[in-house]
């Protein structure tokens, strides 16, 4: 699963690097992937909508086995 997930993770990251920030995976525990979202999108106000309505959504849509993304 983890690397799986790393390859998905690998997707978004352009994404993200395009707006000056970046994403880190920091654990999977029972279907629960921690994620650290740095650089520009880790300081940005709008970041727990990109965590939730952005990267989960597109890691569910390629892992429906993953519950839930948080940020750490």
């Amino acid at each position: 699963m983890e690397e799986k997930l790393k390859s998905v993770i690998e997707q978004i990251r352009p994404g993200l690097q395009a707006d000056g920030g970046d994403i880190e995976l920091i654990a999977i525990k029972d279907g629960v992937v921690s994620v650290r979202l740095v650089g520009a999108c880790g300081n940005c106000p709008m970041s727990s909508i990109t965590l939730k309505k952005g990267v989960e959504r597109f890691i569910r849509s390629k892992m429906p086995e993953v519950k839930e993304v948080v940020a750490v």
